[in-house]
């Protein structure tokens, strides 16, 4: 147990980086992060924490771009962060093809916790939307929902869903992280 690891689980769009609801990223010179996010990723890296990002790429599916593109969306993200993810994982299916990889579905999540040997535990997903709430709960993981792109509205659609945490930004969402850790270190 002592040799497992802690995890942030991200989702990218509306997480980590501006999302405008409804347009579908593919282009890497668009990728912009929120502001408060290299502070808060830095704090969580001293604290111990290793990164992952889970997300559905559903405009793979859709035709409208392709996991090359997405792949360098990617690259483009990892070269903005000031700390390394160790991964980046993502469903490319579209809604209509019920896969079992796509958010909240577990599948991605799961294969990743048993890969590094993650603490559950010790772990957190953190999101803007109902399904990384979702995703992180049937993981056993704590969730923070954030209030970036569509987290209010999520918050008004879906008054069942109950994140652990409601964060406006990133380093709230990284101090809570910290604070939680503490009491199990």
């Amino acid at each position: 147990m002592q040799n497992k690891i802690k995890a942030v689980f991200f989702d990218r769009d509306g997480t980590l980086i501006h999302e405008k609801p409804g347009t579908y990223l593919s282009d890497p010179d668009k990728v912009k992060l929120y502001a408060p996010v290299p502070a808060a990723l830095t704090k969580l890296h001293k604290a111990g924490f290793v990164f992952f990002i889970v997300s559905n790429q559903s405009g793979i599916g859709r035709g409208y771009f392709t996991e090359k593109e997405v792949n360098a969306v990617h690259a483009r993200l990892q070269k903005l962060l000031p700390v390394p993810v160790q991964e980046i994982v993502f469903c490319p299916h579209s809604p209509d093809q019920k896969c079992a990889c796509r958010k909240p579905g577990t599948l991605l999540g799961e294969r990743l916790i048993k890969k590094y040997d993650i603490d559950v535990s010790r772990s957190f997903m953190v999101g803007d939307k109902k399904a990384d709430v979702l995703f992180g709960h049937g993981l056993g993981l704590k969730s923070v929902l954030m209030t970036t792109a569509n987290g209010k509205n999520h918050l008004k659609k879906y008054p069942d869903l109950k994140p652990d945490f409601v964060a406006k930004d990133m380093l709230c969402a990284a101090r809570y992280i910290i604070k939680e850790d503490k009491k199990h270190a």
